[in-house]
This record gives structure tokens, C-alpha cells and sequence, in this order.
């Protein structure tokens, strides 16, 4: 069974905030073989069903990240707006 997003939970918000490495997951142009799952798909598919992906600054910075351009979309945030975030949220899921 497919879900869809903006029919099934309508007036809900997702936001994603990548830290730690997977910061790595914000890069485009990413190259994988046939059959393998491709990250900067599940990402585009996240931000256009209306969800919003952010990525720790913090995070990214300590691993390079800081002039790479990332998948478009996706933008740089904080600690503050990820504690904002969760404090407004009625569900946090992370792993």
C-alpha cells in the first residue's frame, strides 16, 4: 500500500535536519549503481511532497561541507531551529 503524503496527512508538516554525517546526504550528483538506492532521490522526493530538509551547520562545517553546493533545497540551519522545531513538534522521529 502507497502512501500519499499530502492526501493522507493533510495539515501535516515534515521537516528533516540531517547532523552528524549525515550531513553527507545533502551533497548532489551522487552516483550509485543500478538497483541501489540513491540518497539525493529520497531527499528530492522529501522536499517535493512539501517537506523541509535542513542540515546542522555546525555539522556540516566540521566535515568539509561549508563551500559544496548541496542538493537544491535543502539549506543550512541550527541548533536553535532544531530545539524550535522539536519543541513545536506533536511527533520526532530520529535515527
Amino acid at each position: 500500500m502507497q502512501c500519499n503524503f499530502k492526501k493522507d496527512f493533510e495539515g501535516a508538516e515534515v521537516k528533516v535536519f540531517l547532523m552528524a554525517d549525515g550531513v553527507f546526504c545533502s551533497i548532489p550528483n551522487e552516483t550509485t549503481p543500478n538497483g541501489f538506492y540513491n540518497i539525493e532521490h529520497m531527499i528530492e522526493a522529501v522536499l517535493n511532497k512539501g517537506a523541509t530538509v535542513r542540515l546542522c551547520t555546525t555539522c556540516g562545517e566540521a566535515r568539509g561541507l561549508k563551500n559544496m553546493k548541496l542538493i537544491e533545497g535543502v539549506e543550512w540551519s541550527g541548533m536553535k531551529e532544531l530545539t524550535q522545531c522539536i519543541a513545536e513538534s506533536d511527533k520526532v522521529i530520529n535515527y
